[in-house]
């Protein structure tokens, strides 16, 4: 597809690179040009280095008309991303580049000549799909304690984009939005469980300024309601803030935390009220070792809860047994690589087997046929009903460009 050329007219000097050599431009002139695009739309010019004919657009053009394969120089100054199409109707398959907002005085040099569609969307993924990956769950033999947000006996996902927006993905395919911006300010998101006492799952999530911990109740559907706060500060002094189950053995679904300065695991139990009772320490100490914590349901079949950590010198995986109100001897669950998992989530059942099974989405770390450099690729691995995983499948590489999962 080719590498974008930005560059600022003012600062160059007139010198600007244009497709495999160097041109010599009128710096006033480019100047002149490239501050000519109003704050709010997108910018193309007839001309390289936004000299020529100016044409501009703060809506999506399926059609560029007379101005198709003409552009050969742009800036995007709207708060959007810039899609620009190689072919008419914002097909892909001739080739795409996402142009994020620029300050005025900066311009694109590719592609040059041959873009024929503009559309403008919040998060760059949305330039070839959907906001939301693509997840789909088999159905469970029975109605699962987590994982499953409005009934339907498929484990779900909660999705955050780049834009701050929260999406639901129901196991079948599709997806809608839950959340319509602002979620970029919570840090730590969870769920596992219902915590507020209506038999409905719902998600916990930290205010990053505040350090304040919100419950946002499920209603069963897949949305979430109006907030409750059940932390009112000091929780930006926690690590792998994570909803665990039932660990007290009292029915209600509780939290676990580890606390920075200390590195000492915490257990927050679950109330009647929907809030959190008084911390138990359940870990003395060295939890700073982990890098993730995900609350995985009964794993080994002893009707409770369990643990996996990720230990972030070795990259190895185990699993915490859950024990009443505290956790047993770990068990070597994956003896190395997880440190190229960007992402460990707990959803429940998805391979409907009638067991928990855990999903994780790759960072740059992780190696298709010998080579590194391969994120957002959604990886299942099922539960053996034992606390040990089968080997991971890799699905599809949809699930890039995202902000966090649930």
């Amino acid at each position: 597809m080719g590498r974008r050329l930005r560059q600022s007219a003012a600062t160059l000097a007139g010198l600007v690179l244009a497709g495999t050599g160097l041109t010599t431009v009128n710096a006033a002139s480019a100047a002149a040009d490239a501050y000519a695009c109003p704050a709010g739309y997108f910018c193309g010019w007839s001309g390289e280095s936004a000299t020529g004919q100016m044409y501009k657009t703060n809506k999506s053009v399926a059609d560029l008309g007379s101005w198709d394969n003409r552009i050969r120089s742009y800036v995007n100054r709207t708060s959007s991303i810039a899609c620009v199409y190689e072919d008419k109707n914002y097909a892909v398959s001739g080739g795409y580049f996402p142009d994020r907002p620029a300050r005025a005085g900066g311009y694109s040099s590719y592609p040059t000549a041959t873009t024929s569609s503009i559309k403008f969307v919040p998060t760059e993924r949305e330039c070839s799909q959907s906001a939301y990956p693509l997840w789909f769950s088999e159905t469970s033999p029975h109605v699962s304690g987590f994982g499953d947000m409005n009934g339907d006996r498929k484990a779900d996902v909660v999705v955050r984009d780049m834009a701050g927006r929260l999406w639901f993905s129901s196991g079948d395919g599709t997806g809608r939005l839950i959340g319509t911006g602002g979620w970029n300010g919570i840090n730590a998101l969870t769920r596992h469980g219902d915590f507020s006492g209506d038999g409905r799952e719902d998600l916990i999530g930290r205010e990053a300024s505040t350090g304040r911990l919100w419950l946002y109740p499920g209603t069963g559907s897949g949305s979430i309601g109006t907030r409750k706060l059940i932390g009112s500060g000091g929780w930006n002094g926690m690590s792998n803030i994570t909803a665990f189950g039932d660990l007290t053995g009292d029915g209600r679904s509780d939290l676990i935390a580890v606390e920075k300065s200390t590195g000492k695991l915490w257990l927050y139990p679950g109330t009647s009220t929907g809030t959190l009772g008084s911390r138990k320490l359940i870990g003395s100490g060295g939890w700073n070792t982990m890098n993730a914590l995900v609350g995985v349901g009964d794993m080994n079949g002893d009707g409770r809860p369990d643990l996996y950590a990720r230990e972030a010198s070795t990259g190895k995986l185990w699993l915490y047994p859950g024990r009443s109100a505290a956790l047993g001897g770990r068990v070597l669950v994956g003896s190395g690589g997880w440190n190229a998992m960007a992402n460990l989530i707990a959803n429940g059942d998805s391979s409907g087997d009638g067991r928990p099974d855990l999903i994780t989405v790759t960072n740059e770390k992780y190696a298709i046929d010998g080579f590194p450099g391969n994120p957002g690729w959604l990886i299942s691995y099922q539960g053996l009903g034992n606390g040990l995983l089968s080997r991971g499948e890799r699905t599809n590489g949809e699930w890039w460009g995202l902000n966090g999962f649930c």
